[in-house]
C-alpha cells in the first residue's frame, strides 16, 4: 500500500504544494489547517506519518507545534512525526526532537531532501529502540555482509543488527565508543550493505583538518579563492556524491566550522569556497566520535542542533572489557591475519594465555589487542603462546623487545628528528586524535598543526586519501 501522510499547516498553499509533491512520488495524503483538525483526523483515519508545521497563529514561539507533537505521540506512539520549521527557529526543531520527533526540515525545503527525509522516517519505524538482538550471529551473517565485524557478545550483536537494519535507509548515523572499538568498521559495513554500496565511501578525519582549511577541504575551492589556490579543488562532500561520507572525530570540529557543517547536513547544499553558486550533493552521512557530545553541548563546545542532526540513529559500541568472551575469538583471528600478512608460522593461544587476555582491561580496545597479536607473531618464536610471554610483550610499549621506547644515543638523531618521531608516535598512540595528541605533547592545536605541516606528517594529499 502507498504510505499515507497527514500534512498539517495553516497555509493552504503549502498544504496544496506538499500534497501535489507527495502524489507525484507515490504517497497519498490529507491536509489539516490546525492542531485540532489534525487530531480529529488522526482519531478517525489511519496514517503512516505526520508532516507538521510548528506555528499555526501569529505567535512564533512554536508552543502550538510542540503541543501537537506531544498529542500525536500520545495518540499514535509508533507513528513518525517530521517537523517543518524556519531556519532561524531551528532551536524549536531541537526541542521537537527531544519530544520524540523523527526528524525536522527547514523552510524553504528542497524537494529531494524532503522526500528522502520522509522515506527514511518511514523506514526507521521500530528500529530506534531495538532491545536484545533478535538474530544470532549465523543469521546476521546469512543476511548481511559483515566481514571485519568479529564478535558474538549480545551487546555487540545488538549494535550490529541495528546498524544493518538502518543500512538500506539514508538515515544519518552517529557511531560512538572509545578509541579502538571499531567505529570505522561499522561505518564501512553500513555503506557496504546500503543501496549506495556501488558509490564512493569517503573517509574524513575531522580532527586532522586545520580550522583554516576546513571549508577548502570539505567544500572545495575555486582557483584564486585564497593565496595558494592555484587550481580548482573538489571537496570531500563532492567526492562522496552518490555514496557515503564518514566524518570521523566529529567531536573535534571547531565551533566556527560546526554551523557550516550543520547547513550541508540539513539540506545537502553548500557553496564552494570562492564561489557564490549553491550546489546540491546526494550522499549519506555517518559520523563517529570517542567523545561525549552531550557533555560538549553542556559546556558550550558543540552545537545542540548539530548533535540532533547527527544522531538520528545513535550506535554505541561497547568497549572490549565489556565483551570478554569475544577476546579469544578476536585474538585468534588477529594471529591468523598477522601470520599471513608477514609470512610467519601460524600461532595458537594456550588456555592460560586466553584467560590472561580475557582478564585485561584493554584501554586501547580491539586496536590494542590486534597490535599485541601482531607483535606476538613478529617477535615470539614459540608456536604455542603462553600467558607469561604475552604479558612480557605487552609491557614493551614500542612493540620491539629492544630499546624502541628508549632515548637515542647522543649524536644519532637531531632534535628535529626526535620531535618528528615523538609526534608520529603520539599520532599512532591516540589514533590520529589531534586534540589528545596536542594535550599529550603540551602544545596548542595551532602549534601542533604547524609542526605536522613542517614534518610532513599530515598534508592535503594525505587528507584526500
Amino acid at each position: 500500500m502507498k504510505p499515507r501522510v497527514l500534512v498539517v499547516d495553516d497555509d493552504a498553499s503549502v498544504r496544496a504544494s506538499l500534497t501535489l509533491l507527495l502524489k507525484q512520488h507515490g504517497y497519498t495524503s490529507a491536509g489539516a489547517a490546525s492542531p485540532a483538525e489534525a487530531l480529529a483526523i488522526l482519531g478517525a483515519e489511519e496514517f503512516d506519518l505526520v508532516l507538521q508545521d510548528m506555528n499555526f497563529s501569529r505567535a512564533t514561539s512554536g508552543a502550538e507545534g510542540l503541543s501537537l507533537l506531544r498529542a500525536v505521540r500520545s495518540l499514535r506512539p509508533e507513528m513518525p512525526v517530521v517537523l517543518v520549521t524556519a531556519w532561524g527557529s531551528i532551536g524549536l526543531a531541537v526541542e521537537g526532537m527531544k519530544a520524540g520527533a523523527a526528524d525536522f526540515l527547514t523552510k524553504p525545503w528542497a524537494n529531494g531532501a524532503l522526500l528522502s527525509t520522509l522515506e527514511t522516517a518511514l523506514s526507521l519505524r521500530g528500529v530506534r529502540d531495538a532491545g536484545e538482538p533478535r538474530l544470532s550471529r549465523d543469521e546476521l551473517d546469512r543476511r548481511w555482509d559483515l566481514r571485519g565485524l568479529l564478535g558474538e557478545d549480545p551487546r555487540f550483536l545488538r549494535v550490529v543488527e541495528t546498524a544493518m537494519r538502518v543500512a538500506p535507509t539514508d538515515a544519518t548515523v552517529l557511531v560512538t565508543g572509545e578509541s579502538g572499538t571499531g567505529k570505522e568498521l561499522v561505518a564501512e559495513a553500513i555503506h557496504r550493505n546500503s543501496r549506495r554500496k556501488n558509490g564512493p565511501f569517503v573517509k574524513v578525519n575531522l580532527g586532522g583538518i586545520s580550522p583554516t582549511l576546513f571549508e577548502s577541504e570539505m567544500f572545495g575551492h575555486v582557483r584564486g579563492a585564497f593565496t595558494d589556490a592555484r587550481a580548482d579543488r573538489r571537496g570531500r562532500f563532492e567526492l562522496a556524491h552518490g555514496g557515503t561520507v564518514f566524518l570521523d572525530e566529529v567531536g573535534e570540529v571547531e565551533p566556527a566550522a560546526q554551523v557550516k557543517l550543520l547547513r550541508v547536513l540539513q539540506d545537502r547544499t553548500y557553496e564552494v569556497l570562492g564561489s557564490s553558486v549553491t550546489r546540491t550533493v546526494d550522499l549519506r552521512v555517518i559520523a563517529a566520535t570517542n567523545r561525549e557530545l552531550p557533555e560538549l553541548v553542556a559546556r558550550g563546545q558543540f552545537r545542540e542542533d548539530l548533535l540532533y542532526r547527527l544522531n538520528l540513529i545513535a550506535l554505541r559500541l561497547p568497549p572490549l572489557r565489556e565483551r570478554p568472551e569475544d577476546v579469544a575469538l578476536l585474538a585468534a583471528s588477529f594471529l591468523v591475519r598477522a601470520a599471513e600478512a608477514h609470512g610467519r608460522p601460524a600461532r595458537r593461544l594456550m588456555p592460560g594465555a586466553i584467560a590472561w587476555l580475557a582478564a585485561q582491561r584493554w584501554p586501547g580496545n580491539v586496536r590494542q589487542l590486534r597490535q599485541l597479536m601482531e607483535r606476538a607473531v613478529l617477535v615470539l618464536e614459540e608456536e604455542a603462546l603462553e600467558a607469561p610471554a604475552l604479558a612480557a610483550l605487552a609491557d614493551r610499549p614500542g612493540g620491539d623487545p629492544g630499546d624502541a621506547a628508549a632515548l637515542p644515543h647522543p649524536g644519532s638523531m637531531t632534535l628535529e628528528e626526535m620531535e618528528r618521531t615523538m609526534i608520529a608516535r603520539a599520532l599512532e598512540h591516540y589514533g590520529g586524535n589531534l586534540t589528545r595528541v596536542a594535550e599529550a605533547l603540551g602544545l596548542s592545536r595551532p602549534a601542533l598543526y604547524r609542526r605536522l605541516e613542517k614534518h610532513g606528517l599530515v598534508s592535503r594529499e594525505d587528507e584526500r586519501e
